[in-house]
Order: structure tokens, then C-alpha cells, then sequence
């Protein structure tokens, strides 16, 4: 039987997925959350965007990926006084996380990419990384956020408008790229900028945020859900930053794949 194209895990028989295993597949999870993004966005925003951003990648580089369903829900207490958001407990997130990719690994498959489009989901899916790891010693298994990387860094200062501060949540880059995928969906007449986080020369929240990390209830530090400048975003813009995400996905994913699997060693008495 001839392949989809991308290959879904889901759609996938038995005998496919073991298929697929013998191919050495990276298998991509894209992960997110449903959480309030200002009175203009959708709240699947960040699983919408992560979800988008894995599918056109996959379709890239269709040989060498296998899509996994999305991991919709994360974590976000910190949203829960808006109306809307889901949030699942920190170590239930990252149990579950750990349990897909060990599922995986138990599998045969060697490479596992969790593509992350949630802010607080970051130090999770890094620790479930990890665990998945170090409870298959011989699978290669990262998580990563979109638009970090050096090159996408450069791509965003060359399309953004606003000042530090502005690409935060809901934002002049989340709202372009929403633009970018589906315009109906967004509803520009209701865009509000907002940026009330207080900054500091060690804190800030952008896309790239400051080393001091806080993060307080969001109803207090935004009345409207908003961080950033939503009313700056196009769609032109969402297309920029869309390329370059999908284009940094295939590279995290080529990496992946250009890396030994890993092999343990027992350290002999004495160093050499």
C-alpha cells in the first residue's frame, strides 16, 4: 500500500507503523494549549500554530517523518481566570508526554521531536525530553519551540514592527501568523495592543524573553489577554514567519536524523 502523504501515525495499520519504524522516521508531536488569546484570536491558537507548522513540515520532508495527533491540551493555571482555557496539571502534562514518547520508543522508533507551540508548556516538554531519554537509553528524543532558532530570530527581526515587548501572546507574531493560515478565523476589528508585563533590565516577555523568568497570574499583568501588539500583524507577515517556522522544523528534524543514537558506556576504574 502506497504512503499518505504526510504519513499520519493514526492512519496507520500495524503492519505500516512497523513499516515505519524500519525507515527511521523522526516522529513529530506537535504539542500546545487551549488558553484566552485577547478578544480577536481563536483559543487553539497555540495548538492550531504548532499543529500547521508540523503538517507543512511533514509534507516537506514526507519520507522522513511520521505526523503524530496533537498534544491539544497543556498546562496554563495561570490563564485560568479568563473564560476558555483547559489546563492540565503540570506532572499529569509531562506523565503524558513521557507515556507518548515512551509508547514510541517501545515501538522501535529511535527519533522523537516534541515541536511545542506553548509558552509554559517549554520547561515540560524539555523534562519530558529528558525522561523519555533516559528510560530508552538508546532513542533520541528533543523537544524544541517554534521561531528560536538563530535563523528565525533573524526572520522575525526583519518583519516585525513593534518594540520589545510586542511579540508576546496574542500578538503582532501569533496574530500575523493566524492571519497567515486562516483569516475568517481572526477578527482584526477586535485587536487591542497591551503591554503591561513589568519590565525589567533582567525580565521582559517577548519572543526571545529575558533570563529572569516570572510569570504571575495573567489577568494581573493584561485586562484583555493580550501581550504585544496584535493590531501590527498581517497576514504578509504570517506567511514570512510561517516559512520560517515550518523551515526550522525541517531543520530540527534533519538534525535528528543526521545524529548517532546514543550508546551507553560503563567508565572503567581508572580514566584513560
Amino acid at each position: 500500500m502506497a504512503w499518505t502523504t504526510p504519513l499520519l501515525y493514526e492512519r496507520l495499520t500495524w503492519p505500516e507503523v512497523r513499516r515505519a519504524v524500519a525507515e527511521d522516521r523522526v516522529c513529530l508531536i506537535p504539542a500546545g494549549v487551549l488558553e484566552d488569546h485577547g478578544p480577536h484570536l481563536p483559543i487553539d491558537t497555540d495548538s492550531r500554530i504548532a499543529t500547521e507548522i508540523c503538517r507543512r513540515a511533514a509534507e516537506r520532508i514526507p519520507d522522513r517523518v511520521v505526523l503524530l495527533p496533537t498534544l491539544v491540551h497543556g498546562y496554563t493555571p495561570h490563564h485560568m481566570d479568563f473564560p476558555g482555557p483547559i489546563s492540565i496539571g503540570w506532572k499529569t502534562f509531562v506523565d503524558h508526554a513521557v507515556d507518548v514518547g515512551s509508547s514510541l520508543a517501545h515501538h522501535g522508533f529511535k527519533r522523537i521531536l516534541f515541536l511545542n507551540g506553548h509558552g509554559s508548556n517549554i520547561p515540560l516538554l524539555d523534562v519530558a525530553a529528558r525522561l523519555v531519554s533516559l528510560k530508552h537509553p538508546d532513542v533520541l528524543c528533543a523537544s524544541a519551540f517554534y521561531l528560536t532558532s538563530e535563523e528565525a530570530q533573524r526572520v522575525i527581526a526583519e518583519v516585525r514592527e513593534s518594540e520589545r515587548g510586542g511579540m508576546g501572546h496574542a500578538c503582532e507574531l501569533e496574530t500575523s501568523i493566524y492571519l497567515a493560515i486562516d483569516p475568517e478565523a481572526v477578527d482584526m476589528d477586535r485587536a487591542v495592543d497591551e503591554n503591561s508585563f513589568p519590565e525589567g533590565p533582567h525580565a521582559w516577555m517577548d519572543w526571545s524573553d529575558g533570563p529572569l523568568k516570572l510569570m504571575p497570574w495573567w489577568n494581573a499583568i493584561s485586562h484583555t489577554g493580550v501581550h504585544g501588539a496584535p493590531t501590527k500583524a498581517t497576514a504578509e507577515k504570517g506567511r514570512i514567519l510561517l516559512e520560517a517556522a515550518v523551515a526550522e522544523c525541517v531543520s530540527f528534524v534533519e538534525e535528528l536524523l543526521a545524529k548517532p543514537l546514543p550508546e551507553r558506556w560503563t567508565p572503567s576504574e581508572v580514566a584513560p
